[in-house]
């Protein structure tokens, strides 16, 4: 099942993605309006949501809704730097002993055909095409043999990198969670749907320049290790997302420099869950603000 986070007639709510529409769920009291609501709601919610995909009711064509990221507002958006051995290649670096993860905070997250702004106080726009998954379940101490238990479902991201910004702190953060910087999507693919998720292409294009051709068998670190490593430090809450990593192929490290352009579109692609799509703009006038209440 393609789940998805949706706008239809100034309404957002929760759907599925099947054969060009998004089957929306409002007509039935089972499945909830929010993605966090839909994934705390519980096994009987996926019946529910397959239920309203049967019944052939309440579908709307795709290009008449609005996608945004499955998750607008995660809880928790993690991810992990140097997991895979071509890209700790391209960048000189030793190979991690242990996980290492940064934070991207929540406000950096956009959706599916958004626009990655440029920022006004940087050109050194990368990008990184990303395999993430969203946990299902509240959980800690998982070991690695149960972590498939957990994961709701997975996703594509770009984990958009101000390189300036992020070397200046060794926590990486500021340079990771620019406005803008966080596109997810389309859509969240139930776990029933990957059956392997360590055997999945994973590619990137900037405009027609295929920048990223790998697969998630590179990774060091694979998704369940990341869930067992993760969860002795905290609780890991449905809604909470976790990039696992880009291949090598970014564009800080081309020469030259391969940074992404106003006027560009990057496109990622996943084998089994489809495609996301961005284009590149200047950050525009206007996005300094205070909110007067």
């Amino acid at each position: 099942m393609k789940l998805v986070t949706f706008i239809h007639n100034d309404k957002t709510r929760v759907g599925a993605a099947v054969d060009g529409f998004v089957v929306d769920g409002k007509n039935n009291t089972k499945i909830p309006a929010t993605m966090l609501e839909f994934l705390n709601a519980g096994p009987g919610v996926l019946e529910a949501m397959q239920q309203q995909i049967d019944s052939g009711e309440g579908r709307i064509p795709l290009d008449q809704v609005k996608l945004l990221a499955p998750v607008p507002r995660p809880g928790k958006y993690l991810a992990i730097s140097l997991n895979y051995a071509d890209h700790i290649g391209e960048t000189g670096l030793e190979k991690p002993e242990y996980p290492s993860f940064f934070t991207k905070q929540g406000t950096c997250v956009i959706g599916h055909g958004d626009a990655i702004h440029r920022p006004k106080v940087s050109d050194k726009l990368d990008y990184e095409g990303e395999l993430a998954f969203v946990i299902g379940k509240r959980c800690r101490h998982v070991p690695v043999d149960k972590a498939h238990q957990v994961i709701a479902g997975f996703t594509i991201a770009n984990d958009v990198s101000v390189r300036d910004w992020q070397i200046r702190s060794p926590t990486f953060t500021l340079g990771k969670s620019f406005d803008t910087h966080g596109p997810l999507g389309p859509w969240l693919v139930t776990s029933d749907e990957i059956s392997d998720p360590h055997n999945l292409d994973i590619k990137t294009w900037i405009d027609d320049e295929l920048r990223q051709n790998s697969n998630t068998r590179h990774m060091i670190f694979n998704c369940y290790e990341m869930i067992a490593y993760l969860s002795q430090a905290m609780t890991l809450e449905p809604g909470d997302v976790i990039a696992t990593g880009t291949p090598a192929g970014v564009g800080v490290k081309m020469k030259p420099r391969g940074y992404m352009l106003p006027g560009q579109t990057a496109r990622i692609e996943i084998e089994g869950i489809g495609a996301l799509v961005n284009p590149v703009i200047e950050e525009p006038d206007g996005t300094a603000f205070i909110d007067s209440q």
